[in-house]
């Protein structure tokens, strides 16, 4: 059971950034470095990735772990039932669909975790501009 009323979730939620989050915010500019091309946040894709080569049909996606179930059988049972487990479980399916949509309609995808970004950043950034340099098949 959630501790908010409706309501007041609504505008705790609101609240909170889905684009241009702090680890977005360190991949863009690391690539910008690099002299990486991308596109931000491309709507034209199912899921709208938060990075894109249209036309190589390239997509790589930069999930926060807690918004994304990163160990989420592990987290599930410390989380309230009501809200937050529905509303991550939804996402995890969400992610998944978009995902596979993508790679029906050709799309190579990439998914980054925040945890990769903390405990390994240049490792990571090397994996996302390698995979963006990646010819079409």
């Amino acid at each position: 059971m959630d501790v908010f009323t409706k309501k007041k979730r609504s505008e705790i939620m609101s609240r909170i950034k889905s684009k241009e989050t702090a680890i977005e915010r360190l991949v863009f500019s690391e690539l910008r470095k690099r002299n990486v091309y991308f596109q931000k946040h491309y709507r034209r894709a199912p899921g709208n990735p938060d990075l894109a080569l249209p036309m190589k049909k390239i997509a790589i996606f930069i999930d926060g772990d807690f918004w994304h179930g990163y160990k989420f059988k592990v987290r599930k049972e410390s989380l309230p039932k009501k809200y937050w487990q529905g509303k991550i479980e939804t996402n995890i399916k969400r992610d998944k669909r978009n995902r596979s949509k993508l790679r029906r309609e050709g799309w190579k995808v990439l998914r980054v975790w925040e945890h990769e970004l903390q405990r390994s950043k240049e490792k990571t950034l090397r994996k996302v501009a390698e995979f963006l340099k990646q010819k079409n098949s």
